[in-house]
């Protein structure tokens, strides 16, 4: 499987990369930045360093949109800390960005390979995918499928009262995206809040015996501590490493086709996800959205693929 990781790293979005490397089943063919969890001069810096971590200097990196189409923007520093990596010290970045703005990248490296071929896993805010759709129409009928982190059902908003914080930071990207024809799998917070990283996983991670066990555990501490007091549980959420579990492993997830739709009006509701869960409208169905997951399945998946990591 040859996918494209278009992210905020963020500690979950690193751990999202270092998933994708240590499982032969996928070529991870490049990584695009958006700002999101931080800003992208950072989410990039961050982006370079788990490429670092994993000694794949092969892999580009190119930043892309430093801000949403329209809507104003915000991080989420207050939970993944200044620089989105908080929890583990690690060097700064060995190199820079590549040269080319990520969604000239996204564009032809689409374009240059097979129809069908190509797979984007989009773990931040919609903006560069969005920005790619509507620069080069064509790549609707190359891409294999969107599989992205986004959107709730019953769990409602992690960022407003109505809204998840990928569709809330770039709404109008997120609709672009979700109106845009190419095929979808959305794993929204209905998903990730069953997959609370707890104490007990954390010292699964700790107990891989490798260095990037210890730093997955470091940074899981740091970023679900805002989560699991907010929440009252033991540990928080994990969100993004979900897509590219998915595609490895996709029986260990339930959901079914929805029409899927994403506020941009609402003074109240803006980002919100408007899931035909029930078949209620006259609407075609444009993305398969999980709602139930094997949380101990998911997580034996990353013990064993991230084990294999130095």
């Amino acid at each position: 499987m040859k996918i494209i990781i278009d992210t905020d790293p963020g500690q979950d979005d690193a751990i999202t990369i270092l998933l994708a490397l240590a499982s032969p089943e996928i070529e991870l063919l490049g990584v695009t930045t958006v700002a999101g969890n931080v800003s992208v001069g950072q989410t990039t810096a961050n982006a370079i360093r788990t490429l670092d971590l994993a000694g794949r200097a092969d892999i580009p990196v190119h930043a892309g949109a430093a801000r949403p189409l329209v809507a104003a923007g915000v991080t989420a520093a207050h939970v993944h800390g200044a620089t989105g990596f908080e929890g583990a010290d690690l060097p700064p970045p060995s190199r820079s960005a590549d040269k080319g703005h990520a969604v000239d990248f996204m564009i032809e490296t689409i374009m240059r390979h097979e129809p069908g071929s190509i797979t984007i896993c989009a773990i931040g805010p919609l903006t560069n995918l969005a920005l790619a759709l509507r620069q080069a129409p064509a790549i609707v009928g190359r891409l294999a499928r969107i599989v992205l982190m986004g959107g709730a059902f019953s769990e409602v908003g992690n960022i407003s009262c109505a809204a998840e914080f990928n569709f809330f930071v770039d709404p109008h990207a997120a609709a672009i995206v979700c109106a845009s024809g190419v095929p979808l799998t959305v794993i929204p917070l209905d998903v990730t809040h069953r997959l609370h990283t707890s104490v007990a996983r954390l010292a699964r991670f700790r107990a891989l015996g490798n260095r990037i066990g210890n730093i997955v555990a470091d940074w899981l501490t740091f970023e679900k501590r805002f989560e699991a007091e907010k929440y009252g549980t033991d540990g928080g959420p994990l969100h993004d490493p979900n897509t590219v579990a998915w595609l490895l492993a996709p029986d260990l997830y339930q959901g079914r086709m929805v029409n899927l739709r994403v506020e941009t009006q609402g003074e109240l509701t803006m980002g919100a996800s408007v899931v035909d869960w029930w078949g209620i409208g006259d609407l075609p169905k444009n993305a398969l959205f999980l709602r139930t997951v094997d949380a101990d399945g998911v997580y034996e998946l990353l013990f064993e693929r991230l084990a294999r990591l130095s």
